[in-house]
C-alpha cells in the first residue's frame, strides 16, 4: 500500500494560502478509509483558524417554487421535467418576513430567500427587496438571495435593498456543465457571481457532488471557486429526485462526501464552507463529522425534500463539541425551537440556483 500524505502538512500549506497540485487533490479524494480521521483532523486545523469551533445555522425561505424554465438535470422544479415537485406563485412580503421571524427564533445567522427561475422579474425583485427592507428593520439577521441569473441593474437593486449575500452555484466543472444544463452556460453563472461581487454583495457559490462528474471535474470546480475568491461555498450532495433525468443515479458514499468537503476546505481555507443539500441522506450517521471541515449547515429541510429539524441539528452540533454562533444574547433555545417546529415548515434549501 502506498504511503499516505502527511495531512497536517497539507493543513499548514492551506493556512499559508499555497496552491495544491491536481495530483494532491486526487490524493485527498482517494484517501484510504483508515486515513479519514487524520484527514478530517487536518481539515479541522484549517477550519479552526478562521472559525474556531463555532457552527452557524442558515435557513432558506421558499419564495417561489417550481415551473422554472431551465433544464437543470438534477432539479425537480424544472418545467422541462414537468416540475415533479409542484409549483406555487411568488410569495408575499408578509410571508417572507414571517420566515425571517422563524429563522431568528432559532438564532440562525442568515436567511436566504430563493426563487426557482432563470432570473428575477421586476415583480419578483419588488417582493424580495421590500421583504429585505422590512426584515432588516425587525431582525438582526443577515440576508442572502438565490434568484438565478442577474444583470448589473438587478444586482445593484438587491444590494441597495439590504441583501448581504447572493447565491449562485456553478454546480460542476465547465467541462461537465453541458451534461447537466443546456438552457444556460457555465459562463452565464460565472458572470452572475462577478456581478454580485461588483455590486458589493458577498458571493455564495458552490456546487453539487455526485452528478456523475469525474474526480477531475470536481477538482476543476474547486479550482474555479478558489479563483473567483467566493466568500461562501455551499457543498451539495445529489439526492436524486423522482421525475428528473438524474432520478436513477446512486448517491455517493459518506466517506467520499467527507473527503470532498476536506478538498473544499483545503483549497478555500477562509471561505464559509456549508454542508448543504443531500446532507442527511448521503452522510447519514456520519453527519457530525462534516463539522470538522465545514463551519456552517442548513437546517429545517430542503425545497423539495425534508431534512433534520433544528432540534436535531442543534443537538448534533453540541454533541460533537462545537458551539452555535450567535449574533447576540443566546436565546431560550428550547422555547424557540418548540415554537418554530410547531409552525408549518417554510425554511428550506435549494440546489437549483
Amino acid at each position: 500500500m502506498a504511503a499516505q500524505p502527511d495531512w497536517n502538512s497539507f493543513a499548514q500549506r492551506a493556512l499559508k494560502g499555497e496552491d495544491f497540485s491536481r495530483s494532491e487533490c486526487l490524493q485527498i479524494l482517494n484517501a484510504d478509509d483508515d486515513e479519514l480521521l487524520p484527514l478530517l483532523h487536518a481539515a479541522f486545523l484549517v477550519r479552526r483558524e478562521s472559525f474556531g469551533r463555532t457552527v452557524h445555522i442558515q435557513v432558506l425561505a421558499n419564495a417561489k417554487v417550481g415551473a422554472c424554465p431551465e433544464d437543470c438535470g438534477f432539479c425537480s422544479q424544472s418545467s422541462k421535467q414537468g416540475s415533479p415537485s409542484g409549483e406555487s406563485p411568488m410569495d408575499t412580503v408578509e410571508s417572507l418576513v414571517e420566515a425571517a421571524s422563524q429563522a431568528a427564533a432559532i438564532s440562525a445567522k442568515r436567511l436566504c430567500m430563493v426563487t426557482a427561475t432563470r432570473g428575477p422579474s421586476s415583480k419578483d425583485l419588488d417582493v424580495i427587496c421590500e421583504a429585505a427592507r422590512e426584515i432588516k428593520k425587525k431582525y438582526d439577521i443577515e440576508l442572502c438571495a438565490s434568484l438565478g441569473l442577474l444583470t448589473e441593474a438587478k444586482a445593484k437593486r438587491l444590494a441597495e435593498a439590504g441583501i448581504d449575500r447572493f447565491n449562485h452555484n456553478l454546480e460542476t466543472s465547465q467541462n461537465y456543465f453541458d451534461k447537466v444544463v443546456s438552457t444556460h452556460s457555465w459562463a452565464d453563472r460565472v458572470n452572475t457571481v462577478k456581478l454580485a461581487k461588483a455590486s458589493g454583495m458577498e458571493t455564495c457559490c458552490g456546487g453539487i457532488v455526485g452528478l456523475g462528474e469525474s474526480e477531475e471535474d470536481l477538482i476543476d470546480l474547486v479550482f474555479a471557486l478558489r479563483e473567483l475568491k467566493v466568500d461562501s461555498v455551499p457543498v451539495n450532495f445529489l439526492d436524486p429526485r423522482p421525475g428528473t433525468v438524474m432520478a436513477g443515479r446512486e448517491r455517493i458514499s459518506p466517506q467520499y462526501a467527507l473527503r470532498a468537503l476536506c478538498l473544499f476546505r483545503f483549497l478555500c481555507p477562509t471561505a464559509d464552507v456549508r454542508v448543504a443539500g443531500g446532507r442527511e441522506v448521503n452522510l447519514r450517521s456520519m453527519q457530525a463529522l462534516a463539522l470538522f471541515p465545514a463551519n456552517s449547515i442548513f437546517t429545517s429541510g430542503y425545497l423539495t425534500t425534508d431534512g433534520n429539524t433544528p432540534t436535531d441539528d442543534i443537538q448534533m452540533i453540541r454533541d460533537a463539541g462545537f458551539d452555535i454562533e450567535f449574533d447576540g444574547v443566546e436565546p431560550d433555545m428550547q422555547r424557540a425551537v418548540m415554537e418554530t417546529e410547531g409552525k408549518s415548515a417554510r425554511v428550506s434549501l435549494p440546489v437549483t440556483n
